[in-house]
């Protein structure tokens, strides 16, 4: 069998970085798959909603006093039942610690290559939910806290492990790449969440689902998965790039740098507050989307999701009906936010990042402010739509950052700086549901109709994504003082060992795609396709 790998120095470990440069029989499309086994793994966050309800139910016989309990009483009890208030901030720590995470080890990333910090995101998301499963197990919540931070520290170095790597392999196209990768992230839910299902289904006792079991057959699993994608990355050689591509002119006006900025002068810059702005703004409008997707449909209209207006059914059975339609709509949510992903980052390779985030904020505008208008029309084919096109602009709006990043800020130190950038993910995954869930029950408070009460949140989420215009319209080229010198850049490559590989770029990764490229792209390819159909299938309760 013929290496992959180029020649490593003397006394090189197994996970460092100089084990991971490509050889002459590499190919760079063997890449993504890789991407894509981490991605797909830590996505499952997304569907982290499916435990909920089961984890309200594990003591079979509570106490009596249960219902007087206090926070601090639950975070401790054996014998009483959690609420599920007290077990969805779960999720809040994941994102969080995602984006804390994120952006303190961004820069050791940039140093240990995409392996180790693979490997290392596989050990906290993995072994971190077979340790869930252990506390689910003992009943303890407070322990489910400790473990949900290390499984968010998985989740972080897990997000921007490939992110580096993949804007090197393809200079020619970074938002393909990119988004190949992060749309992972999107549709992990799609194929975790029917699988923990199954899981806990399956094994359940006594009529009782097994989140406990569930939990840690899924950490084995992605522990597996994971690791075999951290040990298929390989590093581009300094300097490669794919044959009979050229770098394209500048033109004085292109957004695209051909410098590189240091991690540490980035935050110095404004580029970097107005694109930590403009993901903010974007995502914050999203999750409001997502935090009320379903009782907002329900809310709105009702009885008109059911055929014939639900005329001969009981109370009972048109509230399930309108349920089980709502339950469509999640599972369009999951799958438009993973396929916008793929979309919308390869657009911005032919119009550019900032034209593509101009994409998001006007017509996020007018469909934010044509929800409510919907609803009193009461069209609820033409709401799904305008969610299904929302939520694949939340999707893309990650997937392209990474590009327009390293279109600003170079390619050398991308992947810390998306790393920093994140946070702006953090805040908004904490800020934005709790901000929706004060402005509902405010209007709820003082007499407002409940299927009228989304209409002035959707109107401030339209007024958010205006900001997020203005500031995409400032984004300007980075001046020049900003960016690293010939010796700064040469110490930071001395840093990451890139003069061993440089003299090999020419003939690096010129192998071909074979049999191994097809079994990759099957092996995260089927599982995702899965996902879809069972999305498609959920959603067609809808029509």
């Amino acid at each position: 069998m013929v290496s992959t790998y180029a020649e490593a120095p003397t006394g090189a470990r197994l996970l460092d970085r100089d084990r991971t440069i490509a050889g002459p029989n590499f190919n760079r499309w063997f890449v993504p798959p890789a991407a894509l086994c981490i991605h797909l793994c830590i996505g499952m966050a997304y569907g982290f909603s499916v435990f909920w309800l089961p984890m309200t139910k594990l003591v079979a016989n509570p106490d009596a006093s249960c219902a007087q309990q206090g926070f601090v009483a639950a975070l401790f009890t054996t014998s009483c039942n959690w609420t599920v208030p007290s077990v969805t901030p779960i999720f809040e720590i994941f994102i969080a610690v995602l984006g804390i995470s994120a952006a303190i080890w961004g820069g050791w990333l940039e140093h240990a290559g995409p392996r180790k910090a693979g490997f290392i995101a596989a050990l906290c998301w993995g072994g971190g939910l077979v340790l869930a499963g252990v506390a689910v197990m003992v009943h303890q919540l407070w322990l489910l806290y400790v473990i949900a931070v290390i499984c968010g520290v998985g989740q972080g170095l897990g997000y921007i492990t490939p992110v580096s790597t993949l804007i090197k392999w393809f200079p020619d196209r970074r938002g393909l790449a990119t988004g190949l990768a992060i749309m992972g992230y999107g549709g992990g839910a799609m194929i975790g969440a029917p699988l923990a299902v199954w899981l806990m289904a399956r094994f359940a006792t006594d009529g009782m689902q097994n989140a406990a079991m569930a939990l840690i057959i899924l950490g084995v699993v992605y522990f597996v998965v994971m690791s075999v994608g951290a040990f298929g990355f390989r590093v581009a050689p300094t300097g490669w790039k794919p044959t009979g591509w050229t770098p394209p002119l500048d033109d004085g006006k292109a957004m695209i740098t051909t410098g590189h900025v240091h991690l540490n002068r980035v935050l110095k810059t404004p580029q970097f507050w107005l694109i930590w702005m403009v993901l903010f703004l974007n995502v914050t409008a999203g999750i409001s989307v997502i935090s009320m997707a379903s009782p907002m449909l329900q809310d709105m209209f009702g009885t008109h999701l059911l055929s014939g207006d639900g005329a001969g059914m009981d109370p009972a059975a048109q509230k399930a009906a309108i349920v089980a339609a709502a339950a469509g709509l999640v599972g369009l949510i999951s799958l438009f936010n993973s396929l916008g992903r793929i979309f919308w980052a390869s657009l911005s390779d032919r119009i550019g990042r900032k034209n593509t985030y101009y994409c998001f904020f006007v017509l996020g505008i007018v469909l934010y402010v044509l929800l409510p208008t919907w609803g009193q029309l009461v069209i609820p084919g033409l709401f799904v739509l305008s969610i299904c096109v929302i939520l694949s602009m939340y999707g893309g709006g990650f997937a392209t950052v990474p590009a327009y990043l390293a279109d600003i800020f170079g390619t050398q130190m991308v992947g810390a700086i998306h790393g920093r950038l994140i946070t702006a993910w953090s805040a908004a995954g904490v800020i934005g549901p709790s901000l929706i869930a004060y402005m509902r029950q405010y209007q709820l408070d003082h007499g407002v109709a409940q299927a009228l009460v989304y209409n002035r949140t959707l109107y401030i989420m339209a007024g958010l994504l205006f900001v997020g215009l203005i500031c995409n319209f400032l984004v300007r080229p980075i001046a020049d003082h900003h960016l690293m010198s010939d010796e700064e850049l040469a110490s930071e490559r001395a840093l990451q060992r890139e003069t061993l590989s440089k003299a090999d770029a020419a003939g690096a990764a010129r192998g071909s795609f074979g049999i191994g490229g097809a079994l990759a792209w099957l092996g995260v390819g089927v599982p995702f396709l899965i996902g879809v159909w069972i999305a498609i299938a959920k959603g067609a309760a809808l029509f």
